[in-house]
Formats: C-alpha cells, sequence, structure tokens
C-alpha cells in the first residue's frame, strides 16, 4: 500500500488520512468546497463519549409526530412526497425501541471508549489545535426531564462507559447564562469540547505539512474499483490510487451505493449560531429535552441544536432558527438571541439504526468511512485510526464490526 486517496475533508476523513500517513500512505484529500465545509464546521464540537448515544430511542413515537405539525419541534420532517425519506424515517422509528437502542449502543460504546484517546493521538502528533476540558452543565425545568436524563446515564454505565455526575446546588456558578427557569442541573466531568473548524483546518494543515495533497474545489463524480481503483473529477480528470476511501458524509450514497453500500443515509441537518452573553462563558451547557447544546465559541456562546431531515444541499431555513430560540427562549439570561453571528446549517449523516459505515465495499480497492450521524467529530479520529489499519493491514478491528457497510 503505497498511495490511497480520501473524499472529503471533513474530521472523518482527513482523520483517514493522517492515520494512513502513520503507515507511510501517500495521501491526496479531494473536496468539493474546501476543509470543513461540511457538517463538521459548525456544530457544537463536543467531545463527549457519555452522550454519544443512539438516535432514536423510545421516545421518538412521542416526539416524531410532532416533527409533522409542530414548527418548534426539535425534529422537523417536511411533508412532502419523497417515497425516499419516508423509507428511511418508517426505518428509523422500527429503531425506537430500548431493545434496539442497547444494540446500537452497545456498537457505539466500544468506539466511543477510544475517542479522547484518538485526539490526544492527534494533538501530540503535530495537530496544532487543542482540545478543552469540561465540565459540561446539564439543565433541565422540569424533574422528569432530569429522571429521564439520570435513566439514560444509566444505561450508558451499563454499557461500561465510565460517566460521572453530579447535582449541582448552585448551578449559576459554573453556568451564570441559565435563567430561574433552569430548576437543575448537573455537572459532567470526563468530557472534552472544541472549536471543530479550527481544529479540522489544523488537521488538514498537518495532512498537507507531512507531504499529503490537498485538492479543494473538485467535485468527484464516480470511483472505479479495481486493482487501481480510479476516481473521475467532474473535469473528466481520472486518478488512481492503491486504495479510495469515500468520506463525503450525507453525500456518501451518490458515489458509494453502486458500491454495495445500500444502507440509507439521510441527512439530518443541524444548525447553530453565536450570540454575546453579559458574562463569560466558561463551559459547555447542554438542554436535553430542547436537545440544544451550547459552546463557548471564540468570546461568544454557540447554541447548536435542531435535526430536520431534508436534502444535504437544500437551502438554510430561517424558520428553523426561530424554531431553535422558541426553544430556548426564558432559559438563559444576559444573551441577546437577536445578536445572531455565524449562522450555519451542516448535513450530517444519518443512518436509520444510528451505526456508522466503515470498511471495504464490494468494490476492490474502495472503502468507505461515515453515517455517524452526529457523532462525526467525536469518533472521527478513532475511525480514521482503525480503518487505516484495516486498509493497509487488512485487519478488521473488532470495534468496526457493527459498522460493516455492507450490512
Amino acid at each position: 500500500m503505497e498511495t490511497a486517496i480520501v473524499i472529503g475533508a471533513g474530521m472523518v476523513g482527513l482523520s483517514t488520512a493522517w492515520h494512513l500517513q502513520e503507515h507511510g500512505v501517500e495521501v491526496t484529500v479531494i473536496d468539493r468546497e474546501g476543509v470543513a465545509a461540511g457538517s463538521s464546521w459548525g456544530n457544537a464540537g463536543y467531545l463527549s463519549p457519555a452522550l454519544t448515544l443512539p438516535l432514536a430511542d423510545p421516545s421518538v413515537w412521542t416526539y416524531g409526530p410532532r416533527a409533522l405539525i409542530d414548527p418548534d419541534a426539535a425534529l422537523h420532517v417536511p411533508l412532502r412526497c419523497d417515497p425516499g425519506l419516508w423509507g428511511f424515517l418508517a426505518r428509523f422509528l422500527a429503531h425506537g425501541t430500548m431493545r434496539a437502542w442497547h444494540r446500537t449502543m452497545a456498537g457505539l460504546a466500544p468506539i466511543s471508549s477510544l475517542a479522547l484517546e484518538a485526539f490526544d493521538e492527534l494533538t501530540g502528533g503535530g495537530v496544532e489545535a487543542g482540545t478543552r476540558e469540561g465540565p459540561f452543565v446539564v439543565g433541565f425545568t422540569a424533574p422528569a426531564q432530569a429522571g429521564a436524563f439520570l435513566d439514560e446515564i444509566r444505561w450508558v454505565r451499563g454499557h461500561g462507559m465510565e460517566v460521572e455526575v453530579e447535582r449541582l446546588d448552585a448551578p449559576a456558578t459554573l453556568a451564570p447564562v441559565l435563567s430561574d427557569a433552569v430548576t437543575s442541573a448537573y455537572r459532567m466531568d470526563g468530557q472534552r469540547y472544541i472549536e471543530p473548524g479550527p481544529f479540522v483546518t489544523a488537521l488538514g494543515d498537518a495532512v498537507r505539512a507531512r507531504g499529503g495533497t490537498l485538492r479543494t474545489g473538485d467535485a468527484v463524480t464516480g470511483v472505479t474499483p479495481g486493482r487501481t481503483p480510479q476516481v473521475v473529477l467532474d473535469t473528466g480528470e481520472q486518478l488512481g490510487a492503491d486504495a479510495v476511501v469515500i468520506a463525503t458524509g450525507a453525500w456518501m450514497p451518490r458515489l458509494a451505493r453502486s458500491l454495495g453500500v445500500r444502507t440509507r443515509v439521510q441527512a439530518g441537518r443541524g444548525y447553530s449560531f453565536a450570540v454575546e452573553t453579559d458574562e463569560p462563558i466558561r463551559h459547555p451547557v447542554y438542554l436535553p429535552a430542547q436537545r440544544i447544546a451550547c459552546t463557548p465559541y471564540q468570546g461568544r456562546l454557540r447554541i447548536a441544536g435542531t435535526m430536520e431531515f431534508l436534502g444535504p444541499d437544500e437551502p438554510p431555513r430561517d424558520r428553523r432558527i426561530r424554531a431553535m430560540i422558541n426553544q430556548v427562549d426564558g432559559l438563559f439570561r444576559g444573551v441577546d438571541l437577536e445578536d445572531r453571528r455565524d449562522e450555519w446549517v451542516g448535513s450530517r449523516p444519518v443512518t436509520p439504526d444510528g451505526l456508522p459505515l466503515v470498511g471495504a465495499t464490494r468494490g476492490p480497492g474502495v472503502y468507505v468511512a461515515g453515517g455517524h450521524g452526529m457523532w462525526g467529530v467525536v469518533l472521527g479520529p478513532a475511525t480514521g485510526r482503525l480503518l487505516a489499519e484495516q486498509i493497509v493491514t487488512g485487519r478488521i478491528d473488532p470495534v468496526l464490526t457493527p459498522f460493516d457497510p455492507l450490512r
């Protein structure tokens, strides 16, 4: 194995490229837009193994119907004639059981346990960006919300995950941004966060500094498998390598479906924006009931949330930003929600069973890495490390077994 092409310059693709370089492989990374241009840039940047959970659980049967009629619902599904989308939703809802939740969690827990160590490997290996320690502050407006969260933490611990949670008597000491409407809060330690855009940019710089080639502005229209698989660009140019990795997030099916990757990957679009606060924000704030994740970001507070099942290339919808504002209305103090900057939408690649797609396709020499849903940032470096090992040595780490892209 001497050369590889990675399609996609987000966290997953660049992590795979970096680890291929660790094995001595000459790497070219291609992205139609640029580094971190997909779902990597504007998300909350949580490196929180304890919160890396299946998206579908029994509550989907409660909030799912609201997605069709409530414009402020955290999950939004458009009423349109789209058989592919409705087929995905049917399979997604079928996983809304505790049995399916535990099955998916059993698949996620082993790679989640590697997540923070994998980030340390990058930052210790020349990626000039850091991770930041918590604690995270988790807030609730009703006792039932807190009870559901604590149940979830208990289930996560049952899968071997270490989770440090402690009730806060005075949440304002850690999160002065929370109003009195947040009646209970918990401190969660052992988690970290990053500014995802700068981190992924630094990762791209490290790949380039180690001799890798980054080609941005080039769209890949096809991949031809074989002993020397070929990548076809929209210009007609063809590039060959010993291996090709498709890490294009929600756009993966366009290149991978013909190679036997039949699992539907649906764009679950998330939004974010940044606001000023009267007092400095030093710790992430998570509001599970509202499905809102907040992070200190360049002197402001980044507010991220919502899940919108639309096409990955559809334009942003201002109504989703307004829905997020309505979700947190009254829960913050000292925050001007009308003074928003850096409004963003990103298409997160969601699979019906909540498990990523990582490994070899049916096409010789072609691999995929994606379908992480909301967890592409936190799981990206560990995914890249394990997939690079498989590509170079042929050994499939047991951690990757649940993510077989041909399932």
